[in-house]
């Protein structure tokens, strides 16, 4: 099986963990070069390029799926299963992660799918399943379904596929960045490389870009998350740049909806109740001049945002966050920060692992914080989510803003093409 969160040892070797559990031994010791080659003649007959050498905590989060997948080929299974698989890869990654996955079915191989994403339920799988708040709905073929049919089998209703918005009507700038760089962990070379940019009330930017180009180390770097090695961020014309974490969030007004929502986006072994007022239970709302937590208070608050967001717990607030499903975690996180009613939204993969009629709450979610005046950005790998969300469109290469443009008349192609590095152009900053 390959889980939705990889079940990888981030210290060991990309080869360590794929024969991690099967190893061969002579004499007591580790015989790697035959696995080697193995894991090399796998790599190259399902197109799954990745550096054996590599430390998982060195590589991207689509080598990391690739490790993966091999570690389950490896063991010549005949039965595997796929559990959100595409939630954290690229448009190109996924395009060939579809390949690779109808290669096995050609090879007599059994293969269980579990998505949310009813592109990629169109493409490759022969018969669908749909399951609606644990209950079973039906199974269909899928040469005789659409879209539209499976969406209102897994939502219960009708789905409208298109964002609809308003024009944007920029206000004044909310979010100021000038010459921003951040070191790379992983190299010499700066993993965010002099980037500069504006954010005003009342548009969504989104900053798009290939896995790896930086995106991550850029968010680390506005919400304090790594230290900036030049340049500045502003918030609403006060420098946030050396400001702590929590100064940026509560005092500034920005909120942070993570990339990564177990590392940065909640404890899980915490009540989803205490996580959600994990950045405000220090407010006089939630905790007594004595320093005691008023319980009553947390349990209304989190009942109310549990309803409006439909977040979906066996046991409602007194759930550990590591029982729900990654989708429920992450309506969670979206409930908490929009609920700050921030002057800024960073949002990154707002929507992974979430359902069809989930994603179209959220996008309409982003859409009122920015008709609310709310200065809004959206860094996302999805380029459906890119075209159809944003107001304009900053595309992230190796680090630096290769273009800037406006979703209404940019093409996917084009999109890619600067994505990929094939081509740039000098981005304005605001």
């Amino acid at each position: 099986m390959v889980h939705q969160h990889f079940k990888l040892v981030e210290c060991f070797s990309v080869l360590d963990n794929i024969i991690l559990g099967v190893e061969t031994t002579r004499g007591g010791f580790l015989q790697k070069d035959e696995a080697r080659k193995k894991v090399l003649a796998l790599s190259e007959k399902y197109g799954l390029s990745v550096d054996p050498d590599a430390l998982i905590e060195d590589i991207t989060v689509g080598m990391q799926q690739r490790t993966e997948i091999l570690k389950m080929l490896y063991r010549d299974n005949e039965i595997l299963i796929f559990d959100e698989p595409t939630a954290v890869l690229t448009p190109q990654e996924i395009h060939e992660l579809m390949g690779i996955m109808k290669n096995l079915a050609a090879e007599g191989k059994s293969i269980l799918f579990i998505t949310h994403k009813l592109a990629e339920i169109m493409e490759v799988a022969d018969r669908c399943s749909v399951l609606r708040k644990g209950k079973y709905i039906g199974t269909v073929d899928i040469k005789d379904a659409t879209p539209e049919s499976l969406s209102a089998m897994m939502v219960g209703r009708d789905v409208n596929f298109v964002v609809e918005k308003k024009p944007s009507q920029p206000g004044d700038v909310v979010l100021d960045i000038k010459g921003m760089t951040v070191a790379s962990k992983r190299h010499k070379n700066n993993a965010v490389n002099g980037v500069s940019m504006q954010v005003r009330r009342g548009e969504i930017v989104c900053i798009a870009g290939i896995d790896g180009n930086g995106q991550t180390e850029f968010v680390y770097g506005l919400s304090g998350l790594e230290p900036l090695k030049g340049g500045s961020i502003s918030i609403s014309g006060t420098d946030i740049s050396t400001m702590p974490i929590r100064k940026r969030l509560a005092a500034m007004g920005m909120s942070h909806i993570p990339e990564d929502r177990h590392k940065h986006g909640l404890v899980l072994d915490y009540t989803l109740e205490d996580n959600i007022v994990l950045q405000r239970y220090f407010e006089p709302e939630f905790t007594s001049k004595a320093g005691f937590l008023k319980r009553k208070a947390i349990r209304d608050y989190a009942n109310r945002l549990i309803e409006q967001y439909d977040v979906r717990s066996g046991q409602g607030p007194v759930t550990k966050a590591r029982a729900m499903s990654g989708g429920n975690q992450q309506k969670a996180i979206i409930a908490r920060e929009i609920d700050k009613d921030p002057e800024l939204l960073v949002a990154v993969q707002p929507t992974r692992g979430l359902d069809v009629g989930a994603i179209e709450y959220i996008h309409k979610q982003l859409v009122a914080q920015r008709d609310a005046g709310k200065g809004v950005l959206l860094v996302s790998l999805e380029l459906d989510e890119v075209m159809n969300v944003s107001d304009r469109i900053l595309v992230m290469y190796e680090g630096e803003i290769v273009g800037e443009f406006d979703p209404k008349t940019v093409t996917v192609e084009e999109l890619g093409l600067y994505m990929a590095g094939s081509k740039r152009k000098e981005a304005s900053v605001s």
